[in-house]
């Protein structure tokens, strides 16, 4: 008996870096062991942020690969400014109130021009080329995944034209995602994106999010059913580490302006006015893309001399990294719009049996993970002291050699157990 086929459609995919590619790419992985084909659609010729060359030995061997090319105005863009473009598509947006006159054109443009975004124009070819393949293969079942919500109109059509069973895939919101604000929005521009994400959100057999925050927000535009399926960690072949000889704090990932924790800088600076020891164990250790308010204020604080900035690394080593440095930290932007966001790399943080200094907005989905599975402690943006009292707490154990973690009921959030319950909505259709 051939296994059941289904049809993958994602933007991200090897050798895109960056958390965005992690999900799909470890369903992919684990799905021929539940017994399903996997047929993976993606770009040919796609505009990547960062790029990974080391993820694509990840790609299962038992995936259809299907490639089209997309035009993406990200390529005519980067004429003028490469590095802007670069940063816009991997959503580092300058602060509002540094914004240049190109930053604010070149967002106006991708807000109002490009609905839902710039890669819009890859709807209809893909249509086109994908409803004969459905067709001729005995597709019927579509899975599309977002961002870029584009991919959510391949579906929708789709959906519209053969009748297939539809799971719309959110790894982020829509229009209450954190940078949708600083796209320059006309009213027009604002009315379009509801319209779509209503249109998806209403056509879609089932939704599945990453948060109960997202499915909340869901809820009050459809009723159909939504369910929950969180990110997780994969089995990594990583060597045993030594642990850093410095009390290194890494943050590992995007270090967008608007997570930039004034409480940390500030906690940091009075421990080495108090603890003179402190000077000479201090790191902070940035992994990944970090934007220049974030550089600019961590020299204002005077930590310029603490800090090791790598840059982006392959994700080998930055799992490498998490599981070597002393404090893992974990920074999200301190708005009502990202109480829902569960950044991807949690997981693999609550694996690395080092301990997580989580700093977001209250009542963060992320904070009751992190709580419940004794990894780290979460706080928000109010609680300074509390904040210096663990890091202290923190530093005490790494002087005396105890510091570590000790998570507990991890294995739901493996990538095969997540898989397991893909597979279980996929056959409840």
């Amino acid at each position: 008996m051939e296994p059941k086929k289904i049809l993958i459609i994602t933007y991200y995919w090897p050798p895109a870096g960056g958390p965005g590619v992690q999900r799909w790419l470890k369903f992919v992985k684990y799905l021929p062991d539940f017994g399903i084909q996997p047929v993976v659609y993606i770009p040919e010729n796609p505009t990547y942020p960062i790029v990974d060359e080391n993820l694509v030995k990840e790609v299962s061997d038992k995936a259809i690969i299907l490639k089209q090319k997309i035009f993406e105005p990200y390529q005519l863009a980067s004429f003028f400014s490469k590095n802007k473009t670069k940063k816009i598509s991997s959503g580092i947006i300058p602060n509002q109130k540094k914004q240049s006159l190109l930053d604010k054109t070149f967002l106006w443009i991708r807000g109002n021009l490009f609905i839902p975004d710039a890669r819009v124009f890859w709807v209809k070819p893909s249509v086109s080329y994908l409803e004969k393949y459905v067709v001729e293969n005995n597709i019927d079942t579509i899975i599309t995944s977002g961002p870029p919500h584009s991919l959510h109109l391949i579906g929708l059509v789709l959906k519209q034209k053969l009748n297939v069973k539809w799971f719309a895939d959110f790894r982020d919101p829509w229009t209450t995602i954190g940078y949708h604000k600083s796209l320059r929005l006309s009213n027009y521009a604002a009315k379009k994106h509801k319209t779509l994400e209503h249109q998806v959100l209403n056509t879609a057999d089932t939704i599945i999010v990453t948060s109960k925050t997202t499915k909340t927000e869901f809820e009050a535009i459809t009723r159909k059913p939504i369910t929950v399926i969180t990110n997780g960690y994969d089995d990594e072949k990583v060597e045993k580490q030594i642990l850093d000889t410095k009390f290194s704090l890494a943050h590992i990932g995007s270090f967008l302006s608007e997570r930039n924790p004034s409480i940390l800088w500030e906690s940091l600076v009075e421990l080495l006015n108090e603890i003179p020891e402190f000077k000479s164990h201090l790191e902070i250790k940035l992994i990944g893309a970090v934007s220049q308010e974030v550089l600019e204020t961590i020299s204002q604080f005077k930590l310029n001399s603490f800090l090791n900035n790598l840059g982006y690394v392959s994700h080998s080593e930055a799992i490498a990294h998490q599981r070597k440095s002393q404090v893992l930290l974990l920074i999200e932007i301190d708005s009502e719009d990202t109480k829902s966001i569960i950044p991807g790399k949690l997981f693999e943080y609550m694996v690395s049996n080092r301990p997580i200094i989580a700093i977001g907005p209250k009542d963060s989905d992320f904070a009751e993970i992190i709580t419940t599975t004794n990894t780290g402690v979460f706080l928000d943006y109010s609680e300074k002291m509390r904040l210096k009292s663990v890091i202290l707490d923190f530093y005490n154990q790494f002087l005396q050699g105890k510091l570590q973690s000790y998570g507990v009921g991890l294995q739901k959030y493996s990538r095969k157990s997540l898989t397991g319950e893909l597979v279980g909505l996929l056959n409840k259709m």
